[in-house]
C-alpha cells in the first residue's frame, strides 16, 4: 500500500493520530482543520491525506469522527456485559477490530440508578494506559429484541411450509416467521433475535436450547429470559477450588467444637449457612435470661475481595433457587461444601453471641471468628416432632426456651403478621411434577426465623457502633397514595381508616383483627395491605424496616446466597480487627475486610443487588407458574375450586385453591350483561343481576387453558358455553396450550397447530 502524500504546511500522519487520541471530542475533519490551522485550498489535501491515512490502515471512521484504527470512537454505543465490584466493564456493541472486542471500564459519577448486564448506553471513550475508560451521556433503549419461544409449523402461501415461532411469555401474545432458524426445527425452544419492523418482523434463532418439554426445561426458559449467569468459568472454579483446601482451623478461631451447634432447614435444603444453639444464662445479672450463638458460615474467609469469585459473586447478587435446580451465587465446591455447615464436619463460622434478658429483649452481642462442628442438621418437620413429642434432647429444648422470650419481645414489637403461604413444587426421580402443596408452616419455621432477626439487628447496630458502613435492608413505610387506596377499599366495608394517625405494623395487624370471623374477607383485606406495601431494597442509608418494625436491620445471616450478607460479614472483619491469618499460598489475597473502594461505591452496589433480586424473584415465580400450569395440564375441561386474585375492568384473576397459578376470566365471558367495575372494592358487578366478582372471593370455575411453556392459565364459569369467540381465541396458537375440554391448539389459519409435545 502506498504511502501517504505528504504536502507543505499539512501535519504528519503521526500529529493527526496524536491529536484523535488525546482528544476529549470526537474528532472529524472540522476539528482537525481548526486545530492545525488549515484553511481554503489545504482542506482538499487534508481530505486526501485522511483518506490515506484510512487506507493505510491508521485512522477508521467518518469525516464527522475518525478514530485510531484497532480502537474506539470518541463517542460510541456500549453494552454492559458484567459488574467488577461496582464498576460496570462494557464492550462496544459494533466491533470490526481484530481480535476479541476491548472491555471498557465505565465511569458512573454522578449518575442516578445502576447500570447493569444488558443495558445500553452512549459513553464519551477515553485512553487510559492499556485499557478505555467510558463515561456515560445517557442510557439508550434496550437493542435488538430477543424472544424465547417454541418452533411451531403452518402452512404458508401456496402451500408452502412455514417455520413460526411462539412466545413463551404470557404478556407477549404473538407469534413471528422464522427467517433463519440455523440447527434448530419444529418443537425446539429456542432464543431468536427479531428483524425488521412490525408488521414485517421476523425471527432468526440465535440459539437452540432443547426440548421445552425435558426435565429442567421449564427453568431453562427462565434463566435465559433473565440472562441469569448459570455457569462459572474455568476461572472462578480454579479460584474456588483453591480457596477451598485453606485451613479451617488456622489458629485465629474460637474453639466452639464442644457446643451441640445445630443447623434447622428444610428437609430439600441445598445449603446450610446457619446454625443455633442455646442455653441458660449463668450470670447472676441476668436471672432468667440465655445465651444464644448464630453460628454463620465464614463465607468472606473463603470469598476474598477482588477474586475472581468474589468478581463473579457480585454480578449474580444472589442465588436462585428453582423447583428443579439452583443457579448459586458460589461455586459448588463452597456452596454446598466447605462453606456449607455440615453435621460432624469442621467448618469456619462467623459467630453472633447473643445475651437475651428474662424480657426477650437483645441486651449483648459481640461477633468472633469461630471453628464449629454441628451436632445435627434437623429438618424443620424433625425438630418440631422432637418437641411436640417431649422427645428432645437438652439442646433443642434450650433452643426453644430461649426462642420463647424472643418470640416474647417480638409480640410487643408487633411486626406485620401476613400469612402469604409459600408453594413447594415436588417433584420424582424424572424431573415430572408429583405434587403442589402449600408449605407447612411450624413454631420451628419462627424459631430459626427470630433468631436470624437477632442476629441480623445485632450485626447492623454492631457496625453502627464503630461507625463502620452498613448494608442495610430496607423496608420504607407505604406511600401516601396507597394508604388513600386501601381506604377506600376498606370504606366498602364500613370499616374506618384514618390516614392522618402514625403508621406502624400494629395499626395494619389490629386491622386484620377485625375480620378474623370472615376469612373470606380477611384474606382480600390481607392481599390489600400486600399490594400497600413497598419493596425492600439494600442500602447504606438507613431507613428502618417497617414490616419487621426495626429501626436498623441488616443481612447478616445468608452469605452463601446474597452478597448484601458477605459485605456485612466483611464489615464486621474490617470494625472488630478478626482478619484471619495470611495464607501460604501468596496467590490468595490475605485480607478479607470490607475494601475502601467497596465502602466508597455501597450505594452503587446496593443498587445492583437489589436489582437482581427482584430479577430472581421474578424467575422463581414465573418457573413455578409454568409447573403449576404444567401439572394443571391434565385437568383442562375440569371444574375446580378457585379465589379471586385481582380484578380488572377486562375480567378477574383466579387460581386454584392450593396450587396458585394465576388465570383469566374475561369479562366477556361472564353473561350478556353489562359487568361495572368498582375500583375502590375491585369488584366487577352486574348492572341488572348485582352479581359481584371480588378480589378474595372464593368460587369454581371451569379450568379452559393451561400452558405449561408460558404459565398461563384461562377459567371460565361453570356454565359457560366454551364454542364462545373468546373461549376460541383463548385456545388458539397464539396463546399456545389447549383449548376447553382439552381440543388440540388451532393454527393461525384454523388448522391444527402442529407442534410436538414430547414425553414429559
Amino acid at each position: 500500500m502506498p504511502k501517504p502524500t505528504r504536502h507543505a504546511g499539512l501535519p504528519t500522519s503521526k500529529q493527526i493520530l496524536d491529536f484523535i487520541t488525546s482528544s476529549r471530542e470526537p474528532a472529524g475533519k472540522r476539528e482537525i482543520a481548526k486545530a492545525f490551522g488549515i484553511r481554503g485550498p489545504q482542506k482538499i489535501l487534508l481530505k486526501q491525506l485522511l483518506k490515506d491515512m484510512a487506507d493505510e490502515g491508521l485512522i477508521d471512521g467518518s469525516k464527522s469522527a475518525f478514530h485510531k484504527m484497532g480502537g474506539l470512537p470518541k463517542v460510541t454505543v456500549l453494552r454492559i456485559a458484567d459488574v467488577d465490584g461496582a464498576t460496570p466493564l462494557a464492550v462496544p456493541e459494533k466491533w470490526e477490530g481484530d481480535g476479541p472486542p476491548p472491555r471498557v471500564r465505565v465511569i458512573e459519577r454522578g449518575r442516578r440508578g445502576a447500570l447493569g448486564p444488558g443495558d445500553r448506553i452512549l459513553a464519551r471513550i477515553e485512553e487510559a494506559g492499556e485499557g478505555y475508560r467510558a463515561h456515560p451521556i445517557r442510557k439508550l433503549e434496550a437493542g435488538a429484541e430477543e424472544v424465547i419461544g417454541v418452533i411451531g409449523s403452518d402452512v404458508g402461501p401456496g402451500g408452502k411450509p412455514m417455520l413460526w415461532l411462539r412466545s413463551v411469555d404470557k404478556r407477549q401474545r404473538r407469534e413471528w416467521p422464522v427467517s433463519d432458524a440455523g440447527e434448530a426445527g419444529e418443537g425446539d425452544l429456542v432464543l431468536a433475535a427479531l428483524t425488521g419492523r412490525l408488521p414485517r418482523q421476523t425471527a432468526r434463532v440465535t440459539e437452540r436450547l432443547g426440548d421445552p418439554f425435558a426435565p429442567r426445561a421449564l427453568s431453562l426458559i427462565a434463566i435465559h429470559k433473565y440472562g441469569l449467569p448459570h455457569v462459572f468459568t474455568d476461572e472462578v472454579e480454579a479460584d474456588a477450588k483453591l480457596v477451598s483446601a485453606l485451613p479451617v482451623d488456622d489458629g485465629t478461631r474460637d474453639d466452639l467444637r464442644d457446643l451441640p451447634i445445630v443447623a434447622i432447614d428444610p428437609r430439600d435444603a441445598r445449603d446450610h449457612d446457619d446454625a443455633i444453639w442455646a442455653a441458660p444464662d449463668e450470670d447472676p445479672a441476668n436471672p432468667g435470661g440465655y445465651r444464644a450463638i448464630v453460628a454463620i458460615a465464614d463465607v468472606s474467609f473463603y470469598v476474598r475481595p477482588g477474586t475472581a469469585i468474589d468478581r463473579e459473586a457480585g454480578r449474580r447478587g444472589n442465588s436462585v433457587y428453582f423447583p428443579d435446580r439452583v443457579v448459586p451465587m458460589l461455586p459448588h465446591v463452597l456452596s454446598s461444601g466447605m462453606c456449607s455447615l455440615k453435621q460432624g464436619e469442621d467448618r469456619a463460622a462467623l459467630a453472633c453471641h447473643l445475651v437475651i434478658d428474662k424480657s426477650g429483649k437483645v441486651t449483648g452481642w459481640r461477633f468472633t471468628r469461630a471453628l464449629v462442628r454441628l451436632a445435627a442438621n434437623i429438618a424443620y418437620e424433625d425438630a418440631q416432632a422432637a418437641i411436640d413429642a417431649g422427645e428432645a434432647p437438652e439442646h433443642l429444648r434450650h433452643l426453644w426456651a430461649a426462642w420463647a422470650l424472643l418470640f416474647k419481645a417480638r409480640n410487643a414489637r408487633s411486626p406485620l403478621e401476613l400469612d402469604l403461604p409459600e408453594r413447594q413444587v415436588m417433584l420424582d426421580e424424572k424431573g415430572r411434577i408429583s405434587e403442589i402443596r402449600v408449605r407447612e408452616r411450624l413454631d420451628a419455621h419462627r424459631l430459626v426465623e427470630d433468631y436470624m432477626i437477632a442476629a441480623n439487628v445485632a450485626a447492623a447496630k454492631a457496625l453502627e457502633a464503630k461507625k463502620s458502613p452498613v448494608m442495610y435492608r430496607v423496608h420504607e413505610p407505604p406511600a401516601r397514595e396507597k394508604l388513600v387506596a386501601l381506604k377506600e377499599f376498606l370504606a366498602t366495608y364500613d370499616a374506618p381508616f384514618a390516614l392522618g394517625q402514625v403508621m406502624t405494623p400494629a395499626v395494619f395487624n389490629r386491622l386484620l383483627e377485625r375480620f378474623e370471623s370472615d376469612d373470606d374477607a380477611r384474606q382480600r383485606v390481607m392481599e390489600q395491605l400486600l399490594r400497600t406495601q413497598t419493596q425492600a431494597y439494600y442500602s447504606p442509608v438507613n431507613a428502618g424496616h417497617f414490616g419487621l418494625a426495626l429501626g436498623s436491620y441488616g443481612h447478616f445471616t445468608s452469605p452463601i446466597r446474597r452478597y448484601a450478607d458477605l459485605l456485612v460479614h466483611r464489615a464486621l472483619v474490617g470494625a472488630y480487627g478478626l482478619e484471619a491469618a495470611k495464607p501460604r499460598d501468596r496467590s490468595i489475597p490475605a485480607a478479607t475486610a470490607l475494601t475502601k473502594e467497596e465502602a466508597a461505591t455501597m450505594a452503587r452496589i446496593g443498587e445492583r443487588i437489589s436489582a437482581a433480586e427482584r430479577r430472581a424473584m421474578e424467575a422463581e415465580r414465573e418457573t413455578i407458574d409454568r409447573y403449576v400450569a404444567a401439572y394443571l395440564a391434565e385437568k383442562v375441561g375440569d371444574v375446580l375450586p378457585t379465589r379471586i386474585t385481582g380484578v380488572q375492568p377486562f375480567g378477574f384473576f383466579a387460581q386454584v385453591e392450593g396450587l396458585g397459578g394465576d388465570g383469566l376470566v374475561p369479562a366477556a365471558t361472564l353473561g350478556d350483561e353489562y359487568f361495572r367495575y368498582d375500583e375502590a372494592s375491585q369488584s366487577l358487578i352486574g348492572e341488572h343481576s348485582g352479581i359481584r366478582f371480588t378480589s378474595g372471593q372464593r368460587m369454581e370455575l371451569r379450568l379452559v387453558e393451561a400452558n405449561p411453556l408460558t404459565g398461563s392459565l384461562a377459567f371460565a364459569l361453570p356454565d359457560a358455553d366454551p364454542n364462545a369467540r373468546d373461549f376460541a381465541r383463548r385456545g388458539s396458537a397464539r396463546h399456545g396450550g389447549k383449548g376447553a375440554k382439552g381440543r388440540p391448539m388451532q393454527g393461525r389459519r384454523g388448522r391444527p397447530a402442529n407442534i410436538r409435545h414430547r414425553s414429559r
